[in-house]
């Protein structure tokens, strides 16, 4: 049977009591699923037929870290998680967690976790303290990334404090995910995406690997009207980037939290089976119905294996 990885899949540290405390008001039911690293995980694991599940450390990882305390904190998270890895190496792999408030260490922290855990990128959370990580400050993290031949996820955050007032306030309190997941992510993480394209990183960075969740955000329905409207409107004697070519030829996408056979066949249409790999997003989406759904799809055989299992295998250097 064809085996299934899935890219996307959240817990929390058990290590550091201040990350958990963020989470009270989360159901139990998500809570309990954070929370829980190897019985309950495992179980729905097989349930759904998943057979690797690459963790990530739920919003805001290290990054709720002071610049002061960073080194010291995010080591401890990545090591505890090195160590649930290590208990089911067979079933589990990880993204580094980083203290993107201070880059110098972050990028240090990436290095330690690929080189010593063998952890196979890191994952990066919406913006911190309003500012996109597509600024120069940030870019040595992506130089490493790169050095390292790893990929970096970009994934939503909470929303900047400006924007959820200007956009979402008038009716967060009756539509709880209006800000977050219902709308709020998808805008804020594209919009990182398109930020990325045009800072000119990679341009400096051609190896550069960035992944997307949710089917890229958006990105793939817009991308033709967002390449015509960015690189052939552009004033001839202004800096030229190709959208479209740039996009297509440094973002993976993923399936997490999108179970949708039209989202999938754009994706497809627009960027290629190879380009999208498999996600559930757990605890916040359920395994079975990410697996049901991505056996039912009416893929080639070829781009199946591909995304649940050859892509993750290839761009993470899974063995």
């Amino acid at each position: 049977m064809s085996p299934i990885i899935a890219i996307e899949e959240h817990y929390i540290t058990h290590e550091i009591p201040t990350l958990v405390e963020n989470y009270a008001a989360m159901p139990e039911f998500t809570r309990k699923r954070l929370h829980d690293h190897f019985e309950l995980r495992l179980k729905e694991m097989d349930e759904a037929g998943i057979d690797i599940q690459i963790l990530s450390h739920n919003h805001p990882g290290a990054q709720i870290f002071s610049p002061e305390t960073a080194s010291e904190q995010s080591t401890l998270l990545n090591d505890e998680l090195a160590k649930i890895v290590s208990t089911h190496p067979d079933r589990f792999a990880a993204f580094a967690s980083l203290p993107m408030q201070a880059p110098e260490i972050a990028a240090d922290e990436l290095e330690r976790c690929v080189k010593t855990h063998g952890m196979k990128g890191a994952m990066l959370h919406g913006m911190l303290k309003g500012e996109f990580f597509d600024l120069p400050k940030f870019w040595p993290v992506f130089a490493k990334a790169e050095a390292l031949d790893v990929p970096v996820y970009l994934h939503p955050g909470v929303p900047d404090k400006r924007v959820t007032d200007a956009y979402y306030q008038d009716y967060a309190d009756e539509f709880k995910v209006f800000k977050t997941a219902g709308w709020g992510f998808g805008i804020e993480m594209s919009t990182a995406a398109v930020r990325m394209v045009l800072s000119g990183i990679f341009e400096k960075l051609p190896n550069l690997k960035i992944i997307l969740g949710h089917l890229g955000e958006g990105v793939p329905f817009l991308l033709d009207r967002t390449h015509e409207g960015i690189t052939t409107r552009q004033s001839p004697n202004k800096r030229q980037v190709s959208f479209r070519d740039t996009f297509c030829k440094h973002f993976y996408i993923t399936t997490s939290g999108n179970f949708s056979d039209s989202a999938l066949l754009c994706s497809l249409m627009e960027m290629g089976a190879d380009r999208i790999l498999f996600a559930v997003d757990w605890p916040y989406n359920n395994n079975k119905d990410g697996t049901d759904w991505i056996k039912s799809t009416k893929l080639s055989p070829d781009d199946y294996q591909k995304i649940t299992h050859l892509n993750a295998e290839k761009l993470l250097n899974l063995k």
